[in-house]
């Protein structure tokens, strides 16, 4: 995703191109939870947009693939700033239709250029947005003004997700966002050959990623996971998914208010509200 977070002027894209890392299937956890979000399943109109979704179009056709399948009329808008990406996805997007790809060749899927302004057709809100690793390039001091200007481009109850991931997508975390106010902290792993679960604050979005140290809250969190981690070892017996499980089981009986259910922890997932991991 030139320069700064600030109202869009003269015309220009409000942001700053990315490196444009994208791989198959990198996003595939952050994709399943926002499949079950009541923002995508209730929606009047599902319009996700996918913003600065890199070097190549292939996290929109697999983001739009994986919504369908419990809204049948999604549509997935892919915006980048770079123009010349832009292309390069619309070309992709001309294989698809063609029927040269592994997508479906009626996809629900369109490009355009565009930055945090998030323009859409006939000025039409979001359902939900997804910044995924955009953020990260960007100074903590940005983070407040961009989270504002994408928030104002959701419907009523629509959901920003905002966060990063390691280039595999085997580690992940993200803020969920209302129009008002961010709700959410979610953290995503792969449970098999996992060491500990703060192995993800490499990986904390823009906004908690430097308020990893002691007397913060998200390092407190960090700390009691990998602590309750290391508290179920002993039903590694039994494989990573029941240790994982034994591990959130641990984070309640300690006090933390973990969301989600059995059904989000067994993918490797934990949520908490955002207020307690939040920067003091």
């Amino acid at each position: 995703m030139a320069g700064g977070t600030g109202e869009r002027r003269r015309g220009r894209p409000v942001g700053t191109i990315t490196r444009g890392t994208t791989n198959t299937n990198r996003l595939r956890r952050v994709d399943r939870w926002i499949a079950a979000q009541p923002a995508l399943r209730r929606a009047p109109d599902p319009l996700v947009v996918d913003l600065g979704y890199g070097a190549s179009g292939v996290t929109v056709f697999e983001l739009e693939r994986r919504l369908r399948r419990v809204r049948d009329d999604v549509r997935v808008l892919g915006l980048e700033i770079d123009p010349e990406r832009v292309e390069r996805a619309s070309v992709q997007l001309q294989e698809l239709r063609a029927g040269r790809t592994p997508f479906r060749a009626d996809a629900h899927v369109s490009f355009g250029r565009g930055g945090f302004e998030v323009p859409t057709q006939h000025g039409t809100p979001a359902a939900i947005i997804r910044a995924f690793n955009v953020l990260r390039q960007y100074d903590e001091s940005e983070v407040a003004d961009a989270w504002t200007l994408l928030r104002s481009r959701l419907r009523p109850g629509g959901l920003l997700v905002e966060g990063t991931c390691d280039e595999l997508g085997r580690v992940a975390s993200w803020v969920g966002l209302n129009e008002n106010e961010p709700v959410s902290f979610t953290v995503s792993v792969r449970l098999s050959g996992l060491e500990h679960p703060s192995v993800v604050a490499e990986r904390l979005p823009k906004a908690l990623i430097h308020r990893n140290v002691p007397g913060e809250p998200v390092h407190a969190y960090l700390a009691a996971l990998d602590a309750a981690w290391m508290h179920s070892a002993p039903l590694s017996t039994y494989g990573p998914v029941q240790r994982w499980l034994a591990t959130i089981e641990r984070m309640l009986a300690d006090g933390w208010p973990v969301t989600g259910g059995r059904t989000r922890w067994r993918l490797g997932e934990v949520s908490v509200p955002w207020t307690r991991v939040a920067p003091v």
